[in-house]
C-alpha cells in the first residue's frame, strides 16, 4: 500500500506538471488565433498536425505510447482549434452562414408543393401549416417536389422527414443535400391509418390491400391479424384514389380519413397503426437561407475522411459548445463504399456566438459540410 500511495503521488505531481504545461499551450493558442486573424489564416492547418503528430510517436519507443501520445495530442489540437474559433468569433471573424432572420415565414400569397396527390399526408400537412392562403401544387416524387422549389416554381415544398415508429424518410435527407434548399420550419401530423374499401364492403370481404410500405409497416400488427395480402403502391392518397376506382369488395386500402372521405371509401377500422402515438414530421423548405428569429434547432449534414476518432472530433464541437443534441443520423455516401454522410440537429440560434464556433469548427474540419437549416 505504501508504494501504491507513493506511485499514486508521483502522479499527481506529473499531473500538475501536465495542467501547467497544458494551460501554457492554451495560452499560446491566443496569439496563434490573432496572427490566424490578422493575416487571414483557416483554422485547421491539417498538413502541419499530421507531421506534427508523426514526430512526436516517433519519440515514443513501443507502440503502445506512440498510439496514446497520438491520441493525446490529437485531443490537445483539437482543443486548441476551439480556443482559436472561441477568440474568431470574439472579433465577429466567424462566418455567419448567409441566414436571413425574419419574424415569421409568409403563408398566405405563397405557392407550395407536396408529393402525391389530394388526401395524401403531406397534403394534410401542407394545408394545415399553410391555410387556404396558399395555393397548392402536387407532383410524382419527392426529387420533383424539391426541384420546384429550387427553380423557383413554387416558394416552399413540404415533405416527409421523420416518422416516429419507421425512421428517417432517407430520400428526403440525401435530397437537401443534393440541392440548393433549406429546411425553414418543421410541422408534426398524428398519423391514423384506416382500412377502407369501396361502398358497401366489409371488413370480412377485404382480401388484398394497397397502400405505401411505410403505412403497411406502421399496421403490420393489423395486418398480419387478419392475413391480409399486400401490393405496394406509391403513397396512401394514391391508393385511396385507385380503390375508389374498383368495383371489387375484395380489394381495400389504407389510407387517412382526409383521403377517405375525399375519394368516396367505407371506413371500415380507424386507427390501425399499432401506435397511438405515431407521428410524422415533416419539414418546409425553401431555396433561400432563412430563419426565424424564434429558431429553435440547427441541422447540418457532413462527411469525415474514413479515419479513426473523425466522428469524435466533429461532434467535440457541439459538446464543447455546450450545445444540446437532438438527433443524429447517417447515410450511406453514393459510390463510396462503407462511408457514410452524417445528419446532426442541436439546439441553438444560427445567431448565437456558441452555435457560431460550433458550425465554424464543423464546417471547417468536415468535408462537404451543409448547414441544411435553423428552424
Amino acid at each position: 500500500m505504501d508504494d501504491l500511495l507513493k506511485y499514486r503521488n508521483r502522479i499527481d505531481e506529473i499531473d500538475d506538471e501536465i495542467v501547467k504545461l497544458f494551460l501554457e499551450r492554451i495560452d499560446i493558442s491566443k496569439d496563434v488565433a490573432d496572427y490566424k486573424i490578422k493575416n487571414g489564416k483557416p483554422v485547421l492547418d491539417r498538413e502541419r498536425e499530421l507531421s506534427k503528430l508523426e514526430t512526436l510517436k516517433s519519440k515514443a519507443p513501443e507502440k503502445f505510447e506512440a498510439l496514446g501520445i497520438a491520441e493525446l495530442f490529437e485531443q490537445i489540437m483539437a482543443m486548441s482549434r476551439k480556443y482559436q474559433y472561441i477568440k474568431m468569433g470574439e472579433v465577429g471573424k466567424l462566418d455567419d452562414f448567409g441566414f436571413e432572420i425574419v419574424d415569421e415565414i409568409p403563408k398566405t400569397n405563397v405557392k407550395v408543393a407536396y408529393q402525391g396527390i389530394p388526401g395524401a399526408y403531406s397534403q394534410q400537412a401542407a394545408s394545415e401549416y399553410f391555410g387556404d392562403g396558399a395555393e397548392y401544387v402536387h407532383v410524382t416524387t419527392f426529387r420533383e417536389a424539391v426541384e420546384t422549389v429550387k427553380n423557383g416554381e413554387a416558394d416552399y415544398a413540404v415533405l416527409p422527414f421523420e416518422n416516429s415508429s419507421a425512421g428517417i424518410v432517407a430520400d428526403v435527407y440525401d435530397l437537401l443535400v443534393e440541392y440548393d434548399t433549406y429546411i425553414m420550419d418543421t410541422f408534426d401530423i398524428k398519423i391514423k391509418h384506416c382500412l377502407c374499401g369501396i361502398k358497401g364492403s366489409t371488413i370480412d370481404d377485404i382480401k388484398e390491400i394497397y397502400s405505401h410500405p411505410q403505412a403497411f409497416m406502421q399496421s403490420n400488427e393489423f395486418i398480419e391479424e387478419h392475413g391480409f395480402s399486400k401490393i405496394n403502391l406509391a403513397n396512401t392518397a394514391i391508393s385511396a384514389r385507385y380503390i375508389s376506382e374498383q368495383t371489387d369488395k375484395s380489394r381495400g386500402c389504407i389510407c387517412s380519413e382526409n383521403a377517405a372521405e375525399i375519394y368516396g371509401l367505407e371506413i371500415l377500422e380507424k386507427n390501425i397503426n399499432f401506435t397511438a402515438k405515431n407521428t410524422t414530421k415533416f419539414i418546409i423548405i425553401s431555396n433561400k437561407k432563412v430563419a426565424r428569429k424564434d429558431a429553435g434547432l440547427i441541422c447540418i449534414s457532413f462527411e469525415m475522411p474514413h479515419e479513426s476518432g473523425t466522428l469524435y472530433q466533429m461532434l467535440s464541437h457541439i459538446i464543447y459548445n455546450n450545445l444540446n443534441m437532438t438527433s443524429i443520423q447517417s447515410r450511406p455516401i453514393p459510390d463510396k463504399k462503407w462511408e457514410y454522410r452524417f445528419y446532426v440537429e442541436f439546439e441553438g440560434k444560427i445567431t448565437d456566438k456558441d452555435v457560431m464556433n460550433a458550425l465554424s469548427g464543423i464546417v471547417g474540419e468536415a468535408l462537404n459540410a451543409k448547414i441544411l437549416g435553423n428552424y
